[in-house]
């Protein structure tokens, strides 16, 4: 008989030192890591326990509906989400689901699949769905603002300089790998915030933790491919015949697909 879960939408990751590190299943599983618990102590926040686990802030939050994020209770037992279904791609080079606000880097000659939490584009500055490869690798990036960001920041008072040099003020972070796609506008980079890993808060970048981007952009490689995808709904058909769906609320604003998702979760 089959038995059907539903797993807590934005799955994040498992704890570890350089990478969550998983090996990829052979057994016709497309699942990896296992569920953790964490028991809260005085005066953490869901952020701190966040990086901690390296999960994005967004998907601890939905693993433990009702939860005060910034004043959890003392002793309670919350779910790190560090299981996830892996994305129905070609296990090959970087792939970025959207949906999930994840990162996966496959290396399919080892048998072996990292995975970090992203901060992608917000709303208007939407991160696009792409195939491309990597045309450069920065570290100590310099920043040049677009336009775009130019007049966002004037209309709040500041005015950003033509060029930000390599340094703490630097929002790319120490590392930056451009993406071939378009006209190159587009970056999988660092942060010098302390915050925006598993949010829409970029301009449309992939923004990663320094210490998790300090680790791919040395695997990382010109020509690697990178694709980038919205799959909101995962599913895994596990050997033992068990199914287990991983749900994350659709990116799309459109108000047939909002329907569509409330009649998925109905």
């Amino acid at each position: 008989m089959l038995r059907k879960t539903l797993l807590a939408a934005c799955l994040g990751l498992s704890q570890w030192v350089s990478a969550a590190t998983f090996e990829l299943p052979t057994d016709g599983s497309n699942m990896v890591g296992t569920l953790q618990y964490h028991s809260v102590e005085a005066g953490e926040t869901m952020s701190d326990i966040a990086k901690q686990y390296d999960v994005g802030f967004l998907s601890l939050m939905a693993a433990n509906k009702g939860v005060d994020p910034f004043l959890p209770k003392e002793g309670y037992v919350l779910t790190i989400p560090s299981q996830a279904i892996l994305p129905e791609v070609e296990y090959k080079g970087i792939v970025i689901n959207l949906a999930e606000l994840r990162l996966y880097y496959f290396e399919p000659e080892k048998n072996l699949v990292h995975i970090f939490p992203v901060g992608i584009g917000r709303i208007g500055q939407d991160t696009p769905e792409m195939t491309t490869k990597i045309s450069q690798l920065r570290e100590n990036p310099t920043w040049t603002p677009p336009a775009s960001i130019r007049k966002d920041y004037l209309a709040k008072g500041v005015e950003l300089p033509d060029v930000v040099p390599a340094g703490p003020d630097n929002p790319l972070g120490d590392y930056a790998m451009r993406l071939a796609y378009g006209t190159g506008s587009y970056l999988i980079h660092g942060t010098n915030k302390d915050f925006g890993i598993g949010l829409r808060v970029s301009a449309g970048c992939i923004r990663m933790d320094p210490k998790d981007i300090d680790w791919l952009f040395h695997q990382a490689n010109i020509g690697m491919q990178v694709r980038i995808i919205d799959e909101p709904i995962k599913v895994a058909l596990e050997p033992d015949r068990s199914v287990f769906i991983e749900a994350h609320e659709p990116l799309t604003r459109s108000m047939a697909a909002r329907k569509t998702w409330r009649s998925l979760k109905s």
